[in-house]
């Protein structure tokens, strides 16, 4: 009885500094939460990747992959060198100290064959 008294006190007095109660989480957990990069990656409104492209082993694969992506989207804003750089450094940045060495050796190198095949180098 003591617990609900003390809470119900507290919200009175949140009510009374005009300061209003977090909303309700609807649907998502904190594990999401955490993971809001992976969303941005499955449903980017700049491309729509290929499924596992940053899991390939061969930067050429992945710097193909993206750029075939976003040549074919409808939807970026830049022209689709950028994009595609956007999404890769996007995803190197994301990861931090998560990514093993090796995983961000395959991602740099990746970065450099995107330059080469769209001839900005």
């Amino acid at each position: 009885m003591a617990r609900t008294a003390a809470a119900s006190k507290r919200r009175r007095a949140r009510r009374a500094s005009g300061r209003k109660s977090r909303p309700r989480r609807t649907g998502t957990s904190r594990r999401s939460e955490r993971r809001w990069s992976r969303h941005v990656t499955e449903h980017s409104d700049a491309l729509t990747l290929d499924k596992g492209v940053f899991t390939s082993r061969d930067p050429k694969r992945i710097a193909a992959s993206l750029k075939r992506s976003a040549q074919r989207s409808k939807r970026r804003k830049a022209e689709p060198y950028r994009s595609a750089l956007s999404m890769l450094t996007f995803y190197i940045n994301r990861a931090g100290k998560n990514l093993p060495a090796s995983r961000k050796r395959t991602l740099m190198r990746a970065k450099a064959e995107l330059r080469k095949q769209f001839g900005k180098e």
